[in-house]
Parts: structure tokens; C-alpha cells; sequence
């Protein structure tokens, strides 16, 4: 039974035959170090070296002018989203299988999400379905706009989720938000040390965000990072999420409204430990996903592979089941013996606060919200 081989599969990677999480954090650097260091200096707030520091790694690392750390992955989208020109009463066509902080984002600004279906290929949003969408539902207005038929609203941005860090197509999506004059927004917030066609996911659109949550492949507790394409345009972003606050000696002058987003040093700390080992993370990790690969081979059971187009972080691993049956025993069984697995996330239409969002056609996005599970994915001991 496949559940038996995976449960004991599992086990024997992690060396353990305790419970094993989805994804746990990996400290095996200076984060002591660097956090206790903080806590001499006493600048564990918004202000210290740590915090300049961090954005610098992930500059460096993903090749975006301008990393602006804020104190989680929401507030980086929500951040994004604003500096892209979203406003409250736009709609952004986003898609319907993603976790629910996509959606959240959107909410608290005022703006309405529009769900398309997904792309067999990367699991996350489709270019055919948004072209589709777009053709059915959309036109161009007098000011050069896309407007939706109906209700009229302006379609602002267009919010592909890069699902357990497999990069969505981005060139076909960027071709129809360039047609349709729509922004792209990347909720990159799974996929730092993914790649699409050698560029890092993330650097596409003008404002994308990355989140550092504890289950991520690199963690700073909370945290998250919108990146900017143009550096003057990521100054103005670091200058929104510090309350917009006019440097001075002494006084307090605001020009703009602003966010109170600003990543704290003791995060940031924990941060530029992790991405000392990023790639290390990394490497372990596509070890793990090439030995799913091997233990599903020749099975019924389909394991999630990057697209040939992309190098992907495998920051979740994941399974397609034959079957709704299939998949529900393999939960249950997996869960039972101290193995954690766990279905992919509710649909978001499915939730009542979004239930009554206009939507596409989503056949592909309810198949694999009955069919897929997640494994456990946290960087596993190279031996020997």
C-alpha cells in the first residue's frame, strides 16, 4: 500500500520515527550569533545593521534593484500592490487556489479579487484562462484601462501565486497583462530560490512580494520582502513602510500616508544567518523532491515535478492521487503514524467572505484541490 512505503519512506529520510512536520525550520548557522548580537547592541526594532543587511542578501541573491523587508509576507503584498496602484474599489484577477493571505491583501485595501483558473503546467495561474476571462468579461476604456463590462470597475493588476515555489508562466502571463494594460504583481511569497528561464522569480513585475514565515525555506520568525524592479521606485517603497516618515534631527514630518511595515533587526538577524545557507537548503531540498520522484515512480500517484522551464525551489513537495479515495487514505494513514501530510488549501471561493467573488471557469483548480496532498519537505541531512 502506498501509504505503508511513504509513512516508512519518510521516516527513514528524517531518521526519525517521531513526528514529522511539513515543513520545519532549519537553524544550523550563526542565527544565535547574529541574534544575540542584537540584543547587546540593544537596536532590536526597526533600526539596525541587520535590517540593510538582509535586503543586501536578497539583492544580491534574486538580482531585483531594490529589497524593502517588511514585518511579514501580507503586509510585502499589500505593500506591492499599493506602490503597483491598486485602489479601493479595483478589481485584481488573482487565482482561486492559493492560501488565503493572497486574498487578505486585497480585502483590507478595498480592492476585489476576480479568480481564474490555474495551469496544469506550474499549478498556478493559467495565461490562457486569464486571456480567456479577459476577452469575455473586459475591455479596453478611453484612458487606456481595462474595465470590466458589468460592474465597471477597473482591472488593476493581475496576482499569479507561485505555488509551492513552481514559477507560473511568466512570459505568456506578462504578454496578455502588457495587451490589457494590467499590472503584475508576483505573490512570490513561496518561491525565494526559484527561477524562471535563469531569472529568480519575483523580478518580473514592478513590485512583487516574498514572505519569511517560520515554514518557508528560509525563515526570520515572521517577515517578508517586496522587491522593486527600480531602485528609485524601492526607495519611495522603504520610505511608504517606515510611516513616510521626512529624515530630520529632530522632528516629525510625514509627506504621504505610510505603513508601519518596517521588518524589526532582531528578524532581520535571523534572516542573514538563513540566507548564509540558502543554498545549502536548497540543494537539500531538490535531494528530496528526486527521491519522492523515485519512490512514486511506476505508481498511480503523480508527484509534482518543477516545469521544464524553471528551477524550482521545491519549498512544499507534492503528490497527485489517482483518486479522492486514494487521497483520503493516504491523509488519514500518513497523519495517524506521525507523518505529517495535509490537502492543498480551500479554494477561495470557497470561503464565505469571498464566496460571492466574480470567477472563471476553475475546472483544473477543483481537480487538484481534490486529488493533491503535500509531504514533508523540511531540508533533509545530506549523508554521508
Amino acid at each position: 500500500m502506498m501509504h505503508n512505503k511513504l509513512i516508512n519512506f519518510v521516516q527513514d529520510i528524517y531518521q526519525s520515527n517521531e513526528f514529522i512536520p511539513l515543513h520545519a525550520p532549519t537553524f544550523a548557522g550563526n542565527e544565535k550569533k547574529y541574534v544575540n548580537s542584537t540584543l547587546d547592541s540593544t537596536f532590536v526594532s526597526s533600526v539596525g545593521k541587520y535590517v540593510e543587511h538582509f535586503e543586501q542578501q536578497i539583492e544580491e541573491f534574486t538580482g531585483t534593484e531594490k529589497a524593502i523587508a517588511t514585518v511579514n509576507g501580507t503586509a510585502a503584498l499589500h505593500t506591492a500592490l499599493y506602490m503597483a496602484g491598486v485602489k479601493s474599489g479595483d478589481l485584481v484577477i488573482t487565482q482561486a487556489l492559493t492560501f488565503v493571505a493572497t486574498c487578505n491583501a486585497l480585502y483590507h485595501m478595498g480592492a476585489e479579487p476576480i479568480f481564474v483558473d490555474v495551469s496544469r503546467v506550474s499549478l498556478g495561474l493559467c495565461p490562457k484562462a486569464l486571456e480567456t476571462y479577459l476577452e469575455d468579461n473586459a475591455f479596453i476604456n478611453n484612458d487606456g484601462f481595462s474595465q470590466h463590462k458589468i460592474t465597471q470597475q477597473v482591472i488593476r493588476a493581475v496576482v499569479p501565486m507561485h505555488t509551492f515555489g513552481h514559477p507560473v508562466e511568466l512570459d505568456e502571463l506578462m504578454t496578455v497583462c502588457i495587451k490589457w494594460n494590467i499590472a503584475l504583481v508576483e505573490d512570490a511569497a513561496e518561491s525565494l530560490g526559484s527561477f524562471y528561464k535563469g531569472q529568480h522569480t519575483g523580478t518580473f513585475g514592478s513590485f512583487n512580494a516574498v514572505s519569511f514565515n517560520g515554514n518557508k525555506v528560509i525563515t526570520t520568525g515572521g517577515g517578508g520582502m517586496v522587491l522593486c524592479k527600480n531602485y528609485d521606485e524601492g526607495m519611495h517603497t522603504k520610505h511608504v513602510t517606515t510611516t513616510a516618515k521626512v529624515p530630520h534631527p529632530y522632528e516629525f514630518f510625514h509627506d504621504e500616508p505610510g505603513f508601519n511595515y518596517r521588518l524589526p533587526n532582531l528578524n532581520a538577524a535571523l534572516g542573514c544567518a538563513q540566507m548564509e545557507v540558502l543554498p545549502t537548503f536548497l540543494k537539500r531540498k531538490r535531494a528530496l523532491a528526486l527521491q519522492y520522484k523515485s519512490l512514486f515512480k511506476n505508481s498511480d500517484f503523480k508527484f509534482v515535478e518543477e516545469p521544464e522551464y524553471a528551477q524550482s525551489n521545491y519549498w512544499l513537495n507534492a503528490v497527485i492521487c489517482p483518486d479522492v479515495a486514494s487521497r483520503e487514505t493516504l491523509i488519514k494513514e500518513t497523519n495517524a503514524n506521525g507523518v505529517m501530510t495535509r490537502p492543498i488549501w480551500k479554494l477561495m471561493h470557497r470561503l464565505p467572505m469571498f464566496k460571492g467573488a466574480m470567477r472563471g471557469e476553475l475546472k483544473i483548480s477543483e481537480w487538484v484541490e481534490s486529488h493533491l496532498i503535500n509531504l514533508p519537505s523540511s531540508p533533509i541531512l545530506m549523508r554521508g
